[in-house]
């Protein structure tokens, strides 16, 4: 008898295994790849000091991603408010013991990776939001007392993070949720009170502003104002990609990059490097790269049967896409610069870990699709 049950488990095992998306596995290693290229470019043809340790990370992450879509989603659908409370503890102690670095207290010293509270509870609070909606009737969407909890789980994080502060991330968490809200079924009416809301808001919202941040939005809309100073960053990223041209100027040729006028570039304005090395072709390969994935996410989304696989997975594709969105609107000088990584390419430990444990609930949402699922 315990022997027909290894053999069952082992069978279960092994088809899970098979129902896994490698279709989407493939092209996460594909933009991941593309990472590796720019960072080993990035230190000037060296795999250290930024290339070595992204493979490694990717790696482990690459295996966890597939633990996290082995686990029935039933399980994560009960973990989902104790990972939004453990994320709401985090973001907690990082104000009081977290360590600070480029004017901003928003990680936590574990010795091994410097952790980001604020990429974990992303993934915490799209979790929370799909299980309380999950449950949600019509006639408990038509009443504003069911949408005063879901609203309290979004704008508690937005909070604690615009302490740190951290703009960019706090809006991300905003927009994410308000994605999961539509998904979810809310009411037009609340996203268009919403919109009037932030609108009758901004100036006094621009008054609470850190000088810095004021700064950013300022030299966004006329970065010519001060060239060297605070509009540096985005003037030196349009002439990368201006200089790239529509093949590039090929593999470690990059003379922005390469001669260090371009700033964080193994971070936040990687794509930059690889526009300017690859050209126009190679920046849209790497946009097609990217809308492969959220077309096979929200392919996964409207296949589930049970409406928590649907909202979570929307919602976590959602998020992915805000990261390549404002990256990329960022560094071409559409929006103000707030900081934000492009997803699997730009150097990072904990983002980059967040980013595949989201895409492995998604995959347990593929692989689970028609589990059925409680209401309670």
């Amino acid at each position: 008898m315990a022997r027909g049950i290894e053999i069952n488990s082992d069978t279960a095992l092994w088809s899970r295994l098979r129902q896994i998306s490698w279709g989407l596995v493939i092209l996460l290693i594909m933009v991941a790849s593309v990472g590796f290229i720019s960072l080993y470019s990035a230190a000037g043809g060296s795999f250290n000091p930024w290339a070595s340790r992204q493979m490694a990370r990717f790696a482990v992450g690459l295996v966890g991603m597939i633990m996290v879509a082995l686990v029935d989603i039933r399980v994560w659908y009960r973990m989902s408010y104790p990972c939004y409370a453990l994320g709401l503890a985090l973001l907690v102690i990082v104000e009081v013991v977290g360590h600070i670095g480029m004017g901003a207290q928003r990680w936590i010293n574990l010795g091994f990776i410097q952790l980001q509270p604020s990429e974990v509870m992303k993934l915490a609070t799209v979790m929370a939001l799909a299980r309380y909606f999950h449950a949600a009737t019509p006639e408990n969407l038509r009443r504003i007392t069911f949408l005063v909890p879901p609203a309290l789980m979004i704008l508690t994080p937005v909070a604690l993070v615009m302490f740190q502060p951290d703009l960019g991330t706090a809006l991300m968490i905003m927009m994410a949720g308000a994605a999961v809200f539509f998904v979810g079924g809310a009411p037009a009416w609340l996203f268009l009170a919403g919109i009037g809301a932030v609108a009758v808001a901004a100036p006094v919202f621009w008054h609470f502003m850190h000088d810095y941040q004021k700064q950013r939005v300022m030299t966004f809309l006329n970065p010519e104002s001060d060239p060297l100073g605070a509009g540096y960053h985005i003037t030196q990223s349009k002439i990368a990609l201006g200089s790239g041209g529509i093949d590039g100027k090929g593999f470690l040729n990059g003379t922005q990059s390469h001669l260090n006028f371009l700033p964080e570039k193994q971070t936040d304005f990687i794509f930059t490097l690889w526009a300017e090395e690859w050209g126009l072709l190679g920046g849209l390969f790497l946009l097609l790269l990217f809308g492969l994935i959220f077309f096979y996410a929200g392919w996964i989304a409207l296949r589930c049967r049970h409406a928590y696989g649907r909202i979570l997975a929307f919602g976590l594709m959602v998020n992915f896409s805000l990261y390549v969105f404002v990256n990329v609107a960022m560094v071409m000088g559409l929006i103000p610069v707030v900081g934000a990584p492009l997803p699997l390419v730009s150097y990072g430990g904990t983002a980059m870990l967040a980013i595949l444990m989201g895409f492995g609930l998604i995959m347990s949402c593929s692989i689970h699709r028609d589990a059925k699922m409680s209401r309670m």
